[in-house]
């Protein structure tokens, strides 16, 4: 049986090192094994899912290759730091970094605390920035490198309930282009992949079913798979896509064609 799409064996990261935050679970888990199929040792970084973090990083190197798991918030700048220099510690260097780490909230606006507002921009914008940041000298070394960062569809077409969470997505997609500007002359490409509905395990066990406003299928009759969006990272931070920056790549099924 042939691989599943973004996971199939590759080596055009053979000696490249990849960082993903929010990458133990769902999507973030299937960057992580893809990035490594590929040939880059991967840093997974979870926040509190340490035991799903821990199974990927067994998934990897069952399949021969190389992880390691840094627990840390990346709202914190000094647990930011941490994660980065951790990374270069155990693997030498850094090529590549996948922004995955989000909240996905579902309150009405009225209902939404400054505390719930704050919570959930600065792990999406806050965390993007922080890493990036930290990230940056380590690219630059690298000779060029990659950000990623995991938009939302929410951002582009708005959403019942989650107004927090549309001003996050949408604000990565404008960072992008504005983090592309600065960094091109480093030969840093610059992306956002924009993930339509996606066939997820939502949440922590107990946690509320998708609402029903939640569950209209795109053009192709379907939701998508956490591999489909891995793929396309994957070929992003490739060497034949040095060309495409300040994106904003949309992986949807059809629900909107911007």
């Amino acid at each position: 049986m042939s691989s599943p799409i973004g996971m199939r064996p590759g080596d055009e990261f053979a000696g490249k090192v990849a960082l993903v935050t929010g990458g133990a679970r769902n999507i973030g888990r299937a960057i992580s094994r893809s990035l490594a199929a590929g040939g880059a040792a991967v840093m997974i970084n979870a926040n509190t899912s340490r035991e799903a973090g821990e199974e990927t990083v067994a998934m990897i190197q069952k399949a021969g290759g190389r992880a390691a798991l840094c627990m840390g918030d990346i709202t914190d700048p000094k647990a930011v730091q941490h994660l980065v220099d951790e990374t270069v510690k155990q693997f030498g260097r850094l090529d590549m970094v996948v922004s995955n780490a989000a909240i996905r909230a579902e309150t009405p606006f009225a209902s939404i605390t400054y505390e719930e507002w704050k919570r959930v921009i600065s792990t999406v914008l806050d965390g993007a920035f922080l890493v990036s940041q930290a990230a940056l000298p380590h690219l630059i070394k690298a000779g060029g490198g990659t950000l990623i960062y995991i938009g939302g569809l929410t951002g582009h077409k708005g959403a019942l309930h989650r107004s927090h969470v549309v001003a996050a997505k949408g604000g990565l997609a404008a960072m992008t282009k504005a983090v592309a500007h600065d960094l091109a002359e480093n030969n840093i490409t610059v992306n956002c992949v924009v993930p339509g509905p996606i066939d997820t395990v939502r949440g922590l066990p107990g946690a509320p079913a998708r609402p029903d406003h939640r569950k209209t299928l795109p053009l192709v009759g379907r939701r998508g798979e956490p591999q489909e969006i891995a793929a396309m990272v994957r070929m992003l931070c490739g060497p034949e896509a040095r060309y495409i920056t300040g994106q904003s790549i949309h992986i949807n099924g059809g629900v909107i064609m911007p």
